[in-house]
């Protein structure tokens, strides 16, 4: 989608959006506020800024559709037919972030903007995401959830209980302060369960041991608990 597209479909969501749901109007008002000054072709350059639009341009019309749905028990139906992972992500994460005030909303949008953010653990992620996939597990990925919620990824194994997981592989003297602020994050947004998952690149097979932690996780941690394990 070309960039003048985006600040068309971006406006044209805030008009659906300031009928449906206001919370969703507010925030994407903040998002059209921040990029409407920005030329197309300076704004094509700002690859993840790009990604992010995209991404927050398929849930808003995803959550347009959804809370313009009649009855109750027919957006219950809806979200019941969603993938474990894509139903907590709209039945709970998103509206959580609609709702409440991200104090980290206008810094990391600051940082993509500047081009301050590489997204380093991309293709990583992207293993990881393609062996869940296919041994018929779930994963979610978002922006929001990764900036915001301190979680790279929403997995969910065979007993469908998503988890938000959150991936380092900073040395062992580093990380107390990322796991205090990993901790804070979680629980400002309500989140249940969360795995602080520490890996080591060297080790052989730490692909395949963050799944198996991650999923095997996901089914039996309890609701209540912050596991932080190192790999």
């Amino acid at each position: 989608m070309h960039p003048q597209q985006i600040k068309e479909k971006l406006k044209s969501l805030i008009e659906e959006a300031s009928t449906i749901d206001r919370s969703l109007a507010i925030k994407l008002n903040q998002i059209n506020n921040w990029i409407k000054d920005v030329k197309p072709g300076t704004l094509m350059s700002k690859r993840f800024v790009i990604l992010f639009l995209l991404e927050i341009i398929r849930d808003a019309d995803a959550w347009i559709k959804f809370q313009s749905l009649a009855s109750e028990v027919e957006k219950q139906s809806a979200l019941d037919a969603l993938p474990p992972t894509l139903k907590y992500w709209y039945g709970d994460l998103f509206p959580k972030w609609l709702s409440k005030e991200d104090k980290r909303f206008y810094i990391w949008r600051r940082e993509l903007m500047a081009g301050n953010f590489h997204q380093e653990d991309a293709p990583l992620i992207d293993s990881i995401s393609r062996i869940i996939n296919q041994d018929g597990d779930t994963v979610v990925k978002r922006y929001i959830a990764d900036l915001s919620m301190a979680t790279d990824i929403i997995v969910s194994g065979s007993q469908n209980k998503p988890l938000c997981v959150q991936l380092t592989s900073l040395a062992e003297e580093f990380l107390p302060d990322k796991v205090t602020d990993w901790k804070d994050r979680l629980i400002f947004w309500e989140i249940e369960r969360g795995l602080f998952l520490s890996y080591n690149p060297k080790n052989q097979d730490f692909v395949n041991q963050i799944v198996n932690t991650a999923l095997d996780n996901s089914d039996h941690l309890n609701s209540g608990s912050y596991q932080q394990l190192i790999l």
